[in-house]
């Protein structure tokens, strides 16, 4: 049994890691915690129930309303891994700038970030956003019909991405791709960089953008990134989704080229 003298000895220290750490705490409540108690009460899953308020409180055929809606939810509801505005503007900025004509999402979640990438497409582009969780997938398709984007412009993929990327040339006549975003599993990232290379799909120049290399991280991803010679490489140094004391990053790369 511990005595109380050496338990009141650590209070310091937990009162140091609880104030060091207090963010991640929040973070862990508001995700977690707060999660399963409203998918109890509730019924539905967080990403439907923010279908719900988004549904109800946007302008349909609205992109921007769309967004600022989900936001305004995320910053004062639930928590979602949904971007957000401040990664949002670096990936709006990166197509405008790289002006793909061909874009690959992996990770459709609830179709945020495929909102922000399909309204800077120009002429004849066309995005292609993969899901493989069949509720999230139904709510992103939602979200991106009501937005006003055809299946001309978003075509939505539900299936892993390690199934997707080898037949992307044969099913989806997809010859190369110019920009590709990746938001999914942080452990796949590098197994679909290196599907997309051995499948031929990237030219020179295409750009890869790559969510959460900090928080939670993705270190075998960036070490071959940085060590392949295959890639040009920086990185946006950003905050966590909706947690602005919360450091995190994505990793821009460009292709030079197999070596």
């Amino acid at each position: 049994m511990v005595s109380p003298a050496i338990a009141f000895a650590f209070i310091p220290f937990l009162m140091t890691l609880i104030i060091r750490y207090r963010y991640y705490f929040l973070l862990f409540w508001r995700a977690v915690v707060l999660r399963k108690v409203q998918d109890y009460a509730t019924g539905l899953s967080r990403e439907e129930r923010a279908f719900r308020y988004v549904m109800s409180n946007c302008i349909p055929g609205d992109p921007e309303n769309i967004l600022s809606t989900f936001d305004k939810w995320c910053f004062h509801s639930e928590y979602l891994s949904n971007l957000g505005p401040e990664k949002g503007r670096i990936l709006e900025r990166l197509i405008l700038e790289s002006a793909p004509q061909t874009v690959l999402e992996l990770g459709t979640y609830c179709g945020y970030a495929t909102l922000r990438m399909a309204r800077g497409l120009g002429l004849g582009g066309r995005l292609y956003t993969v899901e493989m969780d069949q509720r999230n997938a139904a709510v992103a398709e939602k979200i991106i019909r009501m937005a006003g984007f055809d299946e001309d412009t978003v075509e939505q993929i539900v299936r892993p991405s390690d199934e997707v990327i080898p037949h992307l040339r044969e099913k989806f006549a997809v010859d190369k791709v110019d920009f590709v975003f990746m938001n999914h599993w942080k452990r796949s990232y590098l197994r679909d960089l290196k599907l997309l290379e051995d499948y031929n799909l990237l030219r020179e120049g295409s750009v890869i953008l790559a969510d959460n290399v900090i928080f939670a991280g993705a270190p075998h991803f960036m070490q071959y990134a940085k060590s392949s010679g295959n890639y040009a490489w920086k990185l946006h140094r950003t905050h966590l989704d909706y947690f602005r004391h919360i450091w995190d990053g994505m990793a821009e790369l460009t292709y030079t080229g197999l070596k």
